[in-house]
């Protein structure tokens, strides 16, 4: 169970801190939530404490892993060639793994894309869930700012 001020990852929404847990009786039944306050864009999430760990709630990375990321956006990406839907669909179950370095290899890969051929509407939105995902996780683990983070990300990913 996580606490007060906990800082936690919530996958396809990104990392918050628990502002505060809460009883709410929904359908009849009574049920403890963790309140979840997201660092981008001041949204808020309510999450069943019950099925936290079922839908794959995680703890923030810890610094060295912060650096693991970085170094994965400075990696070359590739272009795969498969057609745009097969493409949005593998990305989209990456995406549901809430795994940082999955996200991390959809923003490179997508943000190389771009660069080249353009990205489909789908895919536009995407990439831009992706960076706000990747975003909020990086944020509070190193304790920067959304801006400084949206430009350090920008930087690692133009080195390539």
């Amino acid at each position: 169970m996580y606490n007060l001020g906990d800082k936690i990852v919530y996958p396809m929404h990104g990392a918050g801190i628990i502002e505060a847990i809460e009883e709410k009786e929904v359908l009849g039944e009574k049920k403890k939530y963790y309140v979840i306050a997201m660092p981008c864009g001041d949204m808020k999430l309510m999450v069943p404490v019950d099925n936290a760990e079922s839908i794959g709630v995680r703890d923030i990375i810890d610094n060295q892993e912060v650096e693991n990321v970085y170094r994965v956006l400075e990696q070359d990406s590739k272009i795969t060639e498969m057609n745009w839907n097969k493409r949005y669909r593998s990305n989209m179950d990456r995406m549901k793994s809430g795994d940082i370095y999955e996200i991390a290899r959809i923003v490179r890969n997508l943000s190389f894309r771009d660069s080249l051929k353009g990205l489909s509407t789908g895919e536009k939105k995407m990439l831009n869930n992706a960076k706000q995902i990747l975003v909020s996780e990086l944020i509070l683990a190193d304790g920067s700012t959304p801006d400084y983070m949206n430009k350090k990300i920008e930087g690692l990913m133009d080195k390539n």
